[in-house]
């Protein structure tokens, strides 16, 4: 039975963690333009999430190594310093955007403007690493973020056309604004495979003291867990189809994203997302800020855990916490917080194969993995979105900036 409930919270912990600013922004503006077109993105992103997440852990458990600690060992420092580099900037500027969305989620709230919640928040967080524990951050946070469930109520609520929904993960090319499309194709894309996921999955695989009996719980965490997290974000891209495209709203504020479930669920509607998007968010902080600090620690050969007291691990805990110092200063400076999410996630695509394809030696290396190396199919399903997703955001990146 304790196998059972660890499975078991693990996928619900999972599900919690999986819709945050990224997700849930770029999957509402899809479904605004694009109606169902692009529900395909979702899942192949998914798909190859499923099974990065799965090989982390598999690495973790077989190896005790997290991907930085074993990189670093396999490759050297020299070239760890690229991708060490690589998905540390990105991840802060995916914190920052995440940060905004706490914030905005409370300016939604209260009318103050996010600005003036920048600090009080960013102190919060701190405050959370520092006395918290990782059980804490990993499933305490993310139980609360159940209430995205919401989305997927709210879909049904609505009386979704499940033929046109399911037509919609066939791939098309689209029918107007091929610039916009793909953008927000590579968008969709790069919010599902954020490195930091799997790289604090590895983590936290090591933090909880996995081992080789732990790989099945980590198969059915990854695939059933990362699944239903798919879902939640392909049912906010149905909603928002149903809600916004008859319409003819074109999303550019939160301020818009914030009116999609009161079709559904009325007045309650605005405060169920207020609610689902601020923990959502809060949420994926915690994470991304640890997932910068293990980064960096790992890298350097630092002492490091968030259960580890912060005075044992010192400069893990100072790593925490000027990430989020520096997270907090375009959301203090008034970015818009969509914008931001907007090219954080295009950015996150395209340092895709810097962050993982070093990944994919190690985990065909049986100096790391034993007799618990990739498949083919594993290998090919990961390397071909990779290369989809670097070449996507090349291209749509600039056309986005001069305009779409």
């Amino acid at each position: 039975m304790t196998k059972v409930f660890e499975v078991a919270l693990g996928i619900v912990t999972s599900i919690g963690g999986f819709l945050e600013a990224g997700s849930l922004a770029t999957s509402a503006q899809a479904g605004a333009e694009f109606g169902f077109q692009l529900l395909w993105v979702i899942a192949l992103g998914t798909l190859c999430l499923i099974f990065l997440v799965e090989m982390s852990g598999r690495l973790a458990a077989v190896s005790h190594h997290t991907i930085a600690s074993a990189m670093r060992e396999r490759f050297g420092f020299n070239f760890f310093v690229v991708p060490l580099l690589t998905v540390a900037l990105v991840s802060l500027l995916t914190l920052g955007a995440e940060l905004g969305g706490v914030c905005m989620a409370l300016q939604l709230a209260t009318g103050v403007a996010l600005q003036w919640w920048a600090l009080p928040v960013m102190v919060l967080v701190w405050v959370l690493l520092w006395r918290g524990s990782f059980g804490l951050i990993e499933k305490g946070v993310s139980l609360l973020g159940l209430v995205t469930v919401a989305f997927l109520v709210a879909m049904f609520r609505l009386h979704a056309p499940l033929g046109e929904v399911a037509a919609g993960l066939v791939p098309r090319l689209p029918d107007h604004d091929s610039g916009r499309y793909w953008f927000l194709a590579v968008s969709i894309l790069g919010a599902s495979l954020t490195p930091y996921l799997f790289y604090f999955y590895s983590s936290g695989a090591i933090e909880d003291h996995w081992d080789k009996k732990d790989l099945g719980t980590n198969r059915m965490v990854a695939t059933l867990g990362m699944s239903f997290g798919g879902i939640l974000a392909a049912a906010v891209l149905v909603v928002a189809a149903m809600v916004f495209l008859p319409r003819g709203v074109r999303i550019e504020s939160y301020e818009q994203v914030a009116l999609m479930l009161i079709d559904a669920f009325g007045h309650w509607g605005f405060w169920l997302f207020v609610a689902a998007f601020g923990i959502a968010c809060l949420g994926a902080v915690l994470e991304i800020t640890l997932a910068v600090a293990y980064l960096v620690a790992q890298g350097f050969g630092w002492n490091w855990g968030e259960n580890v007291k912060p005075r044992d691990a010192a400069r893990f805990a100072a790593t925490y916490t000027l990430a989020l110092v520096v997270a907090m200063l375009p959301v203090v400076a008034g970015v818009d917080p969509l914008r931001l999410t907007n090219v954080s996630m295009v950015l996150s695509a395209a340092s895709l194969p810097v962050a993982t394809l070093p990944f994919l030696v190690l985990m065909n290396d049986p100096t790391y993995v034993k007799g618990h190396a990739n498949g083919r199919f594993g290998n090919a399903v990961v390397l071909v979105v990779i290369v989809l997703a670097c070449v996507l955001a090349v291209v749509s990146l600039p056309l986005e900036l001069v305009g779409g």
